[in-house]
């Protein structure tokens, strides 16, 4: 049987948001028979008749060659597809997995993820949830800079990661033929993490900036070492971290202007309530879900992490402004470990210790 995602042929993209609209274009561009599936008829009825998704997309294009659809408005949707990219939030990939499990995928198809979030209640990267119901060799997931419309414009980073070697560089090499820059990474919950950090990492810093601009590079860094934390914990790497999937993304996403989880920890410090800010950006915001979960996750494993505590509870309402940027001015990281000379000195003992004696 051919491994899954073997020289794809066609493709189906669930969600048709900014990023999900973007990359059902970009494996149109590789040449890669595309059906891009709306949650709602009036979505799919308005960019099949404007040819652009004018709420999520605006300013890209839809050729006519890209399918639209209704997901579950038609049998089989999956049955042909070589590879299922899934675009929905995080908190939507049960759904997602029902209508796969509902309509039958082919046993050769590689399932995508491009969430950059945790699955609830219990904080799930995406990918384990994908792995306990197709195998690990089957599921991979993308994540890196990538601005939806820069990224069908110009260019982006992106990361794809999975435990399949073949699928992770199938997956790159058909994003590399439509101009778009892919490494390959086999630490997929260390990139689905470095993503959850940078939103949260995001959305900390624009909900200090008011407060200062150390402020809130201090709140990110603390973020992100205590996501690591977590990520150490899950067999991730922290070399991941530090590359395009992690400081890489939070760099993009802190120069957006339009970026949705730094606006979004701007109205936190306006006062706003977490509930009404989706609403008011017009989009979802993945981080204002995503840090309550994180927070949760890395308690279960027993990781210190303060600064992502406070956070979730400043979303939730629960701590003042002023105590949250308190506490990210008052946070002392734990020290150094010094290697003092005691230790070195023992070391050269059990070397000495360790060496084969000489005979006669």
């Amino acid at each position: 049987m051919r491994y899954p995602g073997q020289h794809p042929r066609r493709a189906s993209v669930v969600g048709a948001g900014s990023f999900g609209t973007a990359i059902a274009l970009l494996l149109e561009r590789a040449g890669v028979r595309t059906t891009l599936l709306c949650r709602t008829e009036e979505q799919a009825r308005s960019i099949n008749e404007q040819r652009r998704n004018e709420r999520y997309l605006p300013e890209a294009e839809i050729p006519d060659r890209l399918k639209v659809r209704v997901l579950g408005a038609f049998p089989d949707q999956f049955r042909r597809a070589d590879l299922v990219f899934l675009a929905v939030p995080s908190r939507g990939l049960g759904d997602a997995l029902d209508e796969l499990s509902r309509q039958g995928v082919s046993p050769r198809a590689g399932i995508v993820s491009l969430a950059k979030g945790l699955v609830p209640p219990g904080g799930t990267p995406p990918t384990k949830a994908l792995t306990t119901v197709f195998g690990p060799e089957r599921v991979a997931n993308v994540g890196g800079p990538a601005h939806a419309q820069e990224m069908v414009e110009s260019g982006a980073g992106l990361v794809c990661a999975s435990r399949s070697e073949k699928l992770a560089h199938r997956v790159a090499d058909m994003f590399q033929r439509a101009g778009v820059v892919c490494e390959v990474s086999d630490d997929p919950v260390g990139v689905e993490l470095a993503g959850c950090a940078k939103n949260a990492a995001a959305l900390a810093a624009g909900a200090t900036e008011s407060q200062g601009l150390n402020a809130a590079g201090m709140a990110a860094a603390d973020i992100f070492l205590e996501v690591l934390a977590l990520a150490e914990k899950e067999g991730g790497r922290a070399r991941t971290f530090v590359g395009r999937s992690g400081t890489g993304d939070l760099v993009a996403t802190a120069l957006a202007p339009q970026s949705r989880n730094r606006s979004a920890g701007e109205l936190l410090a306006q006062g706003v309530p977490a509930a009404e800010i989706p609403d008011r950006l017009n989009q979802a915001v993945e981080a204002l879900e995503t840090v309550p979960l994180l927070a949760h996750a890395i308690q279960d494993a027993g990781v210190d992490a303060p600064v992502t505590s406070a956070l979730a509870r400043l979303i939730s309402g629960e701590l003042p402004l002023e105590d949250w940027v308190a506490l990210v001015r008052a946070k002392q990281p734990q020290p150094a470990r010094f290697r003092g000379r005691a230790r070195v000195w023992w070391r050269r003992v059990l070397a000495r210790l360790r060496r084969p004696r000489r005979v006669g």
